[in-house]
């Protein structure tokens, strides 16, 4: 297979390669280092992650993790939601049923996706990535601020109503929030540092 490459659009540290790409010509790119997500067959190579994003995705990952029912799994990227073959994204975390995870990765919706926002894919997890999870179904969808207010990262939660994301609910720093679906625990962004 030769794969045609478009020119790139290169914003801050993520590439982006213009459309008519599918999952298999993805697979087929060489491992770069890089995150290899797909967006409407436009490809997107987003950087590898730094330290203080690493630190908030494990401790949340722990966190929900303990808090899960067992029919529940929480996974940590990279790892496939899929829709359809031009469509491959990698939330940082996502919460399915055991059930619905597979080795090439999740072809239904999760029940929640956590994207840590990064400056060079702020604007990815806020836009498409989160509209396709919408247009999924997905009923949950967590992003986090690792540097909010006084250096502490903040969590805004969220929820599906009638196709499109509502924010339920903002908590920062030492702030604590009882959160009952689709987990029960209490969250206090403060706490998923490693520090």
């Amino acid at each position: 297979m030769t794969v045609i490459e478009p020119p790139a659009l290169q914003r801050d540290d993520v590439v982006v390669r213009g459309g008519g790409f599918t999952i298999e010509d993805r697979d087929a790119l060489p491992a770069d280092g890089r995150r290899h997500e797909l967006l409407d067959g436009v490809l997107i190579l987003s950087p590898a992650p730094r330290t203080r994003h690493q630190d908030v995705v494990v401790n949340l990952a722990v966190l929900l993790k303990e808090a899960l029912p067992p029919e529940l799994k929480v996974v940590v990227a990279p790892f496939d939601v899929r829709r359809g073959a031009d469509t491959a994204i990698q939330p940082d975390l996502v919460v399915a049923r055991r059930g619905d995870v597979s080795p090439e990765g999740f072809t239904t919706r999760p029940l929640l996706a956590v994207e840590v926002a990064s400056p060079s894919t702020r604007w990815i997890d806020l836009g498409r990535k989160r509209d396709l999870l919408a247009e999924m179904r997905c009923p949950h969808y967590w992003t986090v601020e690792p540097h909010g207010d006084d250096d502490l990262p903040e969590v805004t939660l969220w929820h599906l109503v009638d196709g499109a994301f509502v924010e339920r609910a903002v908590v920062r720093g030492r702030e604590s929030l009882e959160v009952a679906t689709p987990v029960v625990l209490t969250l206090t962004p403060a706490d998923l540092l490693d520090e």
